[in-house]
C-alpha cells in the first residue's frame, strides 16, 4: 500500500499510521490534510491517513468537509485508529525551563497543553504553527528564535531535542481518532462491531427539519457517536450534519436508517462502513437485532403470500 499521510515525519499523525503499515508499505508525507485526500482522487496514492477526531477538540474540520468535498471523485473510510496524545516539551540541548520564553506547536496541542504551560512556563509566549513535528525541526535549529516545542517525543528523538517534560497534556485520557481513506468500493465485512459515517442534507431549513433526521436514526435503534453541523458552503445559515454511527451497511437497521434518510434529506452521502478500532458492539434492544428484523420480515411474507 501507498499511504499519504499528514506530516511531515513525526507528527501524531505518523505515529499512528506506523501502528497499521506493513514493512513493504510506503509513506508519505503531504503538506496537509486536503492535500492527502486530493492524492487519493488523483490515484497517486491508495490510501490518506488523515485525523478525524479528537476527544477534547471534537472533529477536524478539514478532514470531515473534505471527505463530502467532490461529488464526482468520492472518497470512502476504510479503517480508524486510536491514538492516546500525549505532549512533551521538546528543547535544544542545554536549555533549563527557566530559559524557555518562546515556544512553538499546532493550535490543538497549545489548546491541549495551556493549563501546564500557564504553571509552568508562565512567562513564556506561545506560537501556534502548521504541525507538532514542524515545530520540532524549527526548534532544533540553533539560530530559531522558538526555545522550545510542544510536540510528540519521537518528533524531538528524530531532530535532537531533549526531552525537558514528557506527558504534558492537561488531560490524560485524550485520544485522537484517524481513519483510513481510499476511493469508493466494496466496504470491508461487518465484523458486529462497526461504525458507519455519512453526511446528511436538509431538503427545507425549518422547524423539524433535523429533527426528522434524528427520527429516521433513532427510530431503526441506530445509535450515533458523533454527529456535527458543518456549513455547506453555499449560503450564510445553510448546514449539513457529519454523522457516525453504530452498525453496518450490511445490517438491517442501518439499511433502513439510510433508506429513510434517503426518503427525507436532499442528498444523503456514504463515507463508509468498517470495523470500530475499539471491538465495542452495539447494545440492542430486543427488536432491534439482525435476527428481529427477519423475525419481522418472515412475518411480512406471511401476509402477503398466505399458506394455502
Amino acid at each position: 500500500m501507498t499511504y499519504g499521510y499528514f506530516g511531515p515525519a513525526g507528527t501524531f499523525t505518523h505515529q499512528a499510521l506506523l501502528l497499521i503499515a506493513g514493512d513493504e508499505d510506503v509513506l508519505t508525507p503531504f503538506r496537509s490534510v486536503v492535500a492527502a485526500l486530493d492524492a487519493v482522487r488523483a490515484g497517486e496514492i491508495d490510501a490518506a491517513f488523515v485525523p478525524i477526531e479528537n476527544s477534547l477538540e471534537g472533529g477536524v474540520s478539514a478532514t470531515l468537509d473534505q471527505l463530502a468535498a467532490d461529488e464526482t471523485h468520492p472518497l470512502m473510510i476504510r479503517r480508524e485508529v486510536l491514538l492516546p496524545v500525549q505532549f512533551a516539551l521538546c528543547v535544544r540541548p542545554g536549555t533549563g525551563l527557566a530559559d524557555v520564553r518562546a515556544v512553538l506547536t499546532h493550535p490543538h496541542a497549545a489548546a491541549q497543553t495551556r493549563m501546564w504551560v500557564a504553571h509552568h512556563l508562565p512567562r513564556a509566549v506561545v506560537t501556534e504553527g502548521p504541525s507538532t513535528a514542524a515545530a520540532a525541526v524549527e526548534v532544533s535549529d540553533p539560530d530559531s528564535p522558538h526555545d522550545a516545542a510542544i510536540c510528540a517525543r519521537i518528533a524531538g528523538e528524530m531532530n535532537g531535542l531533549e526531552i525537558l517534560a514528557d506527558g504534558i497534556a492537561d488531560n490524560e485520557d485524550a485520544v485522537t481518532r484517524f481513519v483510513v481513506v481510499t476511493r469508493p468500493s466494496t466496504p470491508p465485512p461487518a465484523t458486529g462491531a462497526d461504525k458507519t459515517t455519512l453526511v446528511a442534507y436538509m431538503k427545507v431549513d425549518r422547524s423539524g427539519s433535523l429533527l426528522g433526521i434524528l427520527e429516521q436514526i433513532a427510530g431503526h435503534g441506530v445509535n450515533m457517536t458523533r454527529i456535527e453541523s458543518r456549513p455547506t458552503k453555499q449560503a450564510l445559515g445553510s448546514y449539513c450534519f457529519s454523522i457516525d454511527a453504530e452498525g453496518h451497511l450490511d445490517d438491517p437497521r442501518m439499511q433502513e436508517t439510510l433508506t429513510g434518510l434517503h426518503r427525507v434529506c436532499a442528498k444523503v452521502t456514504f463515507l463508509g462502513s468498517y470495523p470500530r478500532a475499539d471491538r465495542q458492539a452495539p447494545i440492542l434492544d430486543e427488536g432491534q437485532t439482525t435476527e428481529a428484523y427477519a423475525a419481522a420480515q418472515r412475518w411480512l411474507d406471511g401476509l402477503r403470500h398466505p399458506a394455502q
